[in-house]
């Protein structure tokens, strides 16, 4: 919600008028996200956004997943990021179909956006629709995208504190990866305490441990991504 103020001085200035209005900036976004979420319902689609802070391993975990999973499940990509096509050229280098959008100033993706990404990608019935949201784990919280899942990862050089200090993020997310846990010898990162962090705003997240470089932890990754359903 956002809310402007207004000051106006009368003539009088024993007498001061303040007008006061308030604009629900979510709620266009929030009927796009409605529209986005039935597209994919009715082509059996399930649309996952992909949220974590710049140099979290996003990109990395999605070629990753395409490689290993490209005769298993149709999966196509939407890329978000403020320039450049940096991501969107490695991901097609994988084969799969995807679409950049670069929002510039914009910190987040909004549900208007994926919903013109969506035209230009056509994604087929009974697939995978994978969202990579710009490196931010702030504003991206705010904004339905019309997805069924939203895929938090953090990386053991973050610091294990990000949940708490980021919690809307946590709070409106299904799964938790902790992501390059090769690295665990050499940080000062305690997996524990970063769960307990994050199970304090959300009780109800799961969590999966792995390092998209080293392979450690992705069959259990891909065995979530098995087990989830758009219902």
């Amino acid at each position: 919600v956002s809310q402007s103020r207004y000051s106006h001085q009368s003539p009088n200035p024993q007498k001061k008028t303040v007008l006061q209005l308030e604009l629900d900036i979510l709620q266009k976004n929030q009927l796009l996200a409605e529209r986005n979420r039935g597209f994919f319902e009715a082509r059996n689609i399930l649309a996952l956004n992909f949220v974590s802070s710049p140099g979290a391993g996003k990109t990395s975990l999605l070629e990753r997943t395409l490689r290993d999973l490209k005769t298993e499940f149709p999966i196509s990509v939407i890329e978000g990021d403020q320039q450049t096509m940096n991501d969107a050229n490695r991901i097609a280098e994988t084969g799969a179909p995807v679409v950049q959008i670069n929002t510039g100033k914009g910190c987040h993706l909004d549900a208007e956006m994926i919903a013109h990404a969506l035209k230009k990608l056509n994604p087929i019935p009974n697939s995978i629709v994978a969202i990579e949201n710009v490196g931010n784990l702030v504003c991206p919280a705010l904004f339905d995208l019309g997805e069924h899942r939203r895929v938090v990862i953090i990386s053991v050089p973050e610091g294990d504190d990000k949940p708490i200090k980021y919690p809307d993020m946590f709070h409106s997310a299904h799964l938790c990866i902790i992501n390059k846990i090769d690295l665990l010898p050499y940080v000062t990162f305690n997996v524990e305490k970063a769960k307990q962090y994050a199970l304090q705003v959300n009780h109800h997240l799961e969590f999966i441990e792995l390092s998209a470089t080293s392979g450690q932890g992705l069959s259990a990754w891909y065995q979530w991504l098995r087990n989830q359903s758009i219902a």
